[in-house]
């Protein structure tokens, strides 16, 4: 994975994939500190790729369309690269 994507933002967005979560979650998830994480949230969030809807004091972080369809692509690769180095297409 680490040829194509850098992991950590990858990661992330994956773990989104599953549905919104609050960013402590996705940290946890991705095994990268809090502040790492949303940094990378609010890069995602300028390209349109997820949104933060606030409730009381925490936000919940969630893909846009368009971002539920990169993480989607992200995913169908990964799932193609065993085959590949296995030889098979």
């Amino acid at each position: 994975m680490q040829i194509f994507f850098r992991v950590k933002p990858a990661e992330l967005l994956l773990s989104l994939r599953e549905g919104p979560k609050y960013a402590a979650i996705i940290s946890k998830e991705t095994d990268c500190t809090y502040s790492h994480t949303i940094k990378l949230l609010e890069t995602f969030n300028k390209l349109g790729l997820l949104t933060f809807e606030k409730t009381g004091r925490k936000k919940i972080v969630r893909l846009t369309s368009t971002g539920q369809t990169i993480a989607n692509a992200i995913y169908s690769i990964l799932m193609k690269l065993p085959r590949v180095k296995e030889g098979k297409t």
